[in-house]
Order: C-alpha cells, then structure tokens, then sequence
C-alpha cells in the first residue's frame, strides 16, 4: 500500500459579493456547512468599477498525519507526496476558462461555522456566533486583511484550462512544516491569483465539492503517496551469470524484525549499521565471497533492512547471516536457496494464469489488508510427479501493478500509476507478489474490484491481466 487520505476536518467559503439587491455585501456571511466550495471574481456588476470575490478555506488533520509517522504508517520525511485533492462541481454557472487558483498556508486560527447559503449570503454571523467570514476569522477575531491571512511562502499554482478540472497540487513541503511544528496547522487557502483578482475582468464560477458532500470520493483529500514496494529476491535468486549484466546480477535480500507481529528496528546495532555475510553452513562453516564484501544492509523501513549484491557459486543452498557492525553478535539466519540462469525458448508474448489466493469477502475501513497473488505460465503442464510431490512454486513479476474499481458504476478508485512515484507497483518476497492497502481509502457499503497489470517488455506497456477478484467494505458495526 501506498497511498492513504486524510479527509478535511473543516472548510469554508468565504466573500465579498453582493447579495441579490446590490446594496450590501456578504462580508458578514458564513458559508461553513455547505457542500460546495467556491471561487469566483465578478468585475462590474453593481457599477463600472466593483468587484466581487470568493475563496475557499480549508484544514485537515494534521495531527493523524503526526501520529501516523510516529507510527510507521507513512514514511519520513522525504520518502513520501502529499497530494491536495478538491474534485470539480459541476453547475450550471459559466465556469472560468484559463485561470491559475493559487493555494497558501493559512497565517491564523479560523473557525468553519454553519451557514449554508451560497445565492444570498444570508446566514451571516452575528456577534458570538461561531464562524469565519470575508472580515472575520472567528468569532473573537477579525482577519488582519479582508478575505483572510496567509504566509506568502510556500505559494502553490494549479492551470485550469476547461475550468471543469480537478484541483490536485503537491502540498508536500507546507504538510512537513506542519508535521515538523515550523508552521501553525491552519489549513490552506484557495483563490485566483492576485493579478486576476485586481484585474477588469470577470473569472467566473469554480466549484469543487465540500467535506459535506454526499460523494464520498469527491470529498477533499490530503493524499499521501509513497512507493513501499518492496522487491525482496529470496524466492527467485540466482547465481551469478556472464549471460546478463552486472545490474541484473545484483539481487536483493531482505531482513523483517517482526516480533509477535509487529516491526521493530534492531537497537545497538553500532554507528555502521547491519552486516551480512553468506556461508555454506546454517550455524557458520564457510564464508562465500560476494561482490561487494563486506555487505552492510540499509534500513528501509521500521524492522525492515535489505542489502544487494551477486554471488558467484554452485551451491544450491547458501544461509545469510545478519550481524551488528562488528561481526559480534549474529541477530538472524536465513536459507538462501540458489537457483542458476540458463537460456530459454523465447516468448514474446507470454500468457499467466494469476490467482489471488487471501481474498475475503468483506473487510473493514480501519484495516490494512495485505492481497497475495499466485502466478504462472498459462501453458505449465506439470508432470505426476511434480503434482505429487510439491506444488509449482510461484512466478515473481519484478513490475506488477494494481488498481481498484468500485463494482456498481466501474468507477474507477485508484488507477494504476506509471509515473515517477509508481505507487501502485506491486511488492514482491520469497511467496510471490503482493500489495497493502488501507481500507480506510474505500467507502464502507459498496463491493470493489481488483484488477492486475503486467509490464511487457515485447509492448513497453503494462497488459492488464483477464481477471477480477471482488470484495466489499462494511462499517464495522454491521458485523
């Protein structure tokens, strides 16, 4: 799993408009409950020379997002994304074509209030009444600047060509000002840029949909985006080859410190870290030369370590042992079995069967479900004796990746992710592929499906795979 969101704990839409008589602006009104965010400027409505604008307040939990560190849920920093999501409204308004909204951090403590009214402005806040508003940031304290206050830096710019696009901005140096307490966790602002604001022009309607939106997945996300993937070759390594490259050569093991089911880095393991070595025996015997020697193994991930390297050898089975930086204490033995490279038939366009073999059918928002694969060569045709005896090990896809739909309406709810981050490629071990993911990324209620792709290097693509597995996602009360 890569990918979790953080849904927004308060927004609102703040203004300057005129209400319907063109008489009295709305600087007093409080648009905090509806469903629906706006951002607009309207250029010489009341007189040749007026203007009128909307902008857009919004927070999120930052305070999960601490928690989730400290936890191990998400990475530290510099290993993860933070995506701001706001998904478009449509309306029947003309919609502003060509426009930049740029987004702040919020310079102030601002309430969200109840108002609903986003036509006549008439659910103001009075004295002692809770809620922001285009003059007030709550009910004690006015904005020093109408229309909020904001720190100039980091300043954020999405284009919008249609004006019917979704909002999605990579916030990630302001979340880890938040996370790191430098900034205070106000939330952002939206709005148009300060030229198109002042400008004799009128930028017309954007909406996105609010937190209190009945569409669960058009709700605003703090999105993060990270790539876990973990391609651990102690299912599939093979000794080393003058048939492939040094870079194909290298392999990769890896170290779990799980304890009683949880993950924990080894303590005093010495200012160099871990060690590894290979030997021909389980309680030592024989050092076997790796290339590079010696092997210092990189934490990846609370209770996780993996180090990378080839081994020239014949042996079939070899044991990794993992050391302090010393060599004095041994923490764990592994068994490596080797395999060795030969050449085979060609196939272009190769063909699997692919079975998800730890589907349950229901499964529950505060989950993580990890969703294993069993694959193989669609055209494997096992001998008695290979069924007899053992069953066909796994096939490994060094590039898998998944995406999930939601089943009533083939919305699609993660798609698959062929970017820079990749955040959707599959992990790999010694049991074949697989992927984590939060439930709490699924709307509790609906059935979801799981789809699979393959990249090829025949097409330079991923193929997606002829299979669907299906699950649903209930609250947990309903059990």
């Amino acid at each position: 799993m890569a990918i979790k969101k953080y849904f927004a704990n308060a927004d609102n839409t703040i203004t300057n408009a005129f209400r319907s008589s063109l008489q009295t602006r709305g600087t007093d009104a409080n648009m905090g409950a509806s469903d629906i965010l706006e951002v607009f400027s309207i250029y010489g409505q009341e007189s040749s020379a007026s203007s009128e604008l909307t902008r857009i307040l919004i927070n999120f939990p930052i305070s999960e997002i601490i928690e989730d560190r400290l936890n191990g849920v998400i990475p530290t920093s510099g290993e993860v994304t933070f995506k701001l999501n706001l998904y478009n409204a449509k309306h029947t308004q003309t919609v502003p074509r060509h426009i930049y909204l740029n987004v702040y951090a919020v310079s102030r403590s601002w309430q969200e209030g109840t108002g609903l009214d986003m036509e006549e402005y008439r659910d103001v806040v009075a004295p002692g009444d809770i809620g922001s508003t285009w003059m007030t940031a709550s009910s004690t304290a006015a904005w020093t600047t109408p229309g909020g206050d904001y720190h100039s830096s980091p300043k954020y710019s999405e284009y919008f060509d249609k004006g019917t696009e979704d909002l999605s901005v990579d916030v990630t140096s302001l979340v880890e000002e938040w996370v790191a307490g430098t900034k205070d966790k106000y939330g952002f602002g939206i709005q148009l840029t300060s030229s198109q604001e002042e400008s004799h022009a009128s930028h017309y309607t954007k909406m996105f949909f609010g937190r209190g939106t009945e569409f669960f997945f058009s709700r605003p996300t703090l999105e993060a985006v990270w790539n876990d993937s973990i391609y651990d070759d102690r299912g599939n390594f093979h000794a080393e080859s003058n048939l492939l490259p040094d870079s194909i050569n290298k392999q990769t093991l890896f170290l779990y410190n799980e304890i009683g089911g949880k993950l924990y880095d080894i303590p005093a393991t010495g200012s160099t870290g871990i060690k590894m070595r290979l030997f021909d025996a389980s309680s030592g015997g024989s050092p076997i030369v790796t290339d590079p020697s010696p092997l210092t193994a990189t934490r990846r991930s609370q209770g996780i370590y993996s180090t990378s390297f080839s081994v020239d050898t014949t042996a079939s089975v070899l044991y990794d042992r993992w050391y302090n930086s010393d060599f004095t204490t041994c923490f764990h033995t592994g068994t490596l079995n080797i395999k060795q490279h030969s050449v085979d038939n060609h196939n272009p366009y190769p063909s699997y069967v692919t079975t998800l073999t730890n589907l349950r059918p229901i499964y529950y928002p505060h989950e993580t479900a990890r969703f294993r694969f069993y694959i193989r060569d669609k055209d494997w045709s096992p001998t008695l004796y290979t069924v007899s005896t053992k069953l066909n090990d796994t096939l490994v896809m060094p590039t898998a990746s998944y995406q999930i739909y939601r089943v009533i309406d083939d919305q699609e709810i993660v798609s698959i992710d062929t970017g820079s981050l990749r955040s959707t490629n599959m992990s790999y071990d010694v049991s074949g592929n697989y992927f984590d993911f939060h439930m709490v990324n699924l709307e509790p209620g609906y059935s979801y499906g799981i789809k699979v792709s393959y990249y090829s290097e025949s097409v330079k693509s991923y193929v997606e795979q002829p299979y669907v597995w299906s699950f649903r996602v209930e609250e947990l009360n309903e059990r």
